[in-house]
């Protein structure tokens, strides 16, 4: 079987997505795929390039042109998947339906290629910055194409509860794991009066690290109600907020500005990007994941977030407010409340006390179902059901 992996960005080392497109690429090729990647890439001269792995297949060159080119103009790739006979195209929404798109996908489907499309997060429509108005014209196009784009789709791939997606079946699978690349934790830190948070991800106003340094903020505080030299430490340990990522929008300088603010410039640290061995670095000198805190922001009550399963893979305990029901009933989870309510420290500093499991013992819980093999397993094996009754 063959496919092709389309996406409609390029890859960047330091995005969690671009490390999650190679792993499913990965997986797909070791349960017997022959996979390419389709992406975009902008080369030392400036011009804009659609590539198959590491080859070129059409040059849109510089300027203003090239960026639009790029965006509306699919032909190469239609021809390219004629020509190669793929199986299946596994396309990666990027929230972008347009008559463009409609026309790509339609093109392909008149081929004969099986069409796959996977929706990140869905509904996704609050995750759009209204005050922005490239976001606002770019969701109500998208709101106005959807539907069509949809119709030429044999299933959508969600990490939602949903069963169908703008009239289209969907299938459910977890965001999965990549356990050849991302390291256990290889030591288990001393509770010797102080805890290490740790966050890795773009940040976005739907992650709610902002609610962990509120909570911060009143934990500091009640602690300052007791005389210096009494402070007992294994009650009140020091708390320390390691950031790691940046994000494209404002987010990641409000953040700052608030933890100024609030005085925890020398407890809440900004590392920015980081990838690659400074990351097992700074996530052997951590204790405790912060998961997504606030995705009620953006409508969503349920969803399979990929920070959660490396948080897991790493083997550390974490707190996260949404449902995933892959985790849920783990003894090293801790729910908050899907509100704006300030993270509870104390709360954590307790629940972290009680964990017993090893690195290696949380690491093992997910193993055996969500590495990025079995979850693409399952796709392989829906787009085969739908290529043989084609046949």
């Amino acid at each position: 079987m063959k496919a092709l992996f389309f996406i409609f960005n390029g890859l960047d080392k330091h995005s969690g997505i671009s490390k999650k497109i190679i792993s499913q690429v990965s997986a797909l090729k070791k349960i017997g795929v022959d996979t390419s990647l389709c992406h975009l890439e902008v080369n030392n001269e400036g011009e804009h390039c659609r590539m198959i792995n590491d080859d070129v297949l059409v040059n849109y060159g510089t300027g203003i042109n090239a960026k639009i080119k790029k965006r509306i103009n699919f032909n190469a790739v239609v021809d390219h998947v004629a020509n190669m006979k793929y199986d299946f195209v596994y396309i990666r929404c990027d929230f972008n339906a347009s008559p463009a798109t409609i026309a790509f996908v339609k093109k392909l489907k008149r081929i004969g290629v099986g069409l796959i499309m996977e929706i990140p997060t869905y509904p996704y429509d609050k995750e759009f910055d209204f005050k922005d108005l490239y976001n606002t014209v770019t969701l109500m196009t998208d709101k106005l194409y959807r539907r069509k784009l949809a119709e030429y789709l044999d299933f959508i791939v969600t990490f939602s509860d949903y069963d169908t997606i703008f009239g289209t079946p969907a299938l459910r699978i977890s965001n999965g794991v990549d356990f050849d690349s991302i390291p256990v934790k290889c030591k288990v830190n001393e509770f010797a009066g102080r805890i290490n948070l740790i966050s890795v991800s773009e940040i976005h106003f739907w992650h709610g690290i902002d609610r962990v340094i509120a909570g911060m903020s009143d934990y500091y505080k009640k602690r300052t109600a007791y005389d210096g030299t009494d402070i007992d430490k294994n009650k009140y340990p020091d708390i320390y907020f390691y950031i790691i990522g940046r994000g494209f929008g404002q987010e990641f300088y409000e953040l700052k500005e608030l933890a100024a603010k609030l005085g925890l410039e020398d407890k809440v640290l900004f590392y920015g990007n980081k990838y690659g061995e400074e990351l097992d670095r700074l996530f052997d000198e951590c204790d405790f994941g912060i998961g997504s805190l606030g995705r009620h922001r953006s409508g969503i009550t349920k969803i399979k977030t990929i920070k959660n399963r490396e948080y897991a893979a790493r083997g550390i305990p974490f707190i996260y407010s949404e449902c995933d029901d892959d985790f849920d009933d783990m003894p090293y989870i801790l729910k908050a409340p899907a509100d704006e309510s300030p993270i509870d420290m104390e709360s954590i500093v307790d629940f972290y006390a009680k964990v017993k499991l090893t690195p290696d013992e949380i690491r093992k819980s997910i193993s055996g179902t969500l590495s990025w093999n079995i979850q693409m397993n399952k796709v392989v094996c829906k787009a085969n059901d739908i290529i043989n009754r084609q046949l």
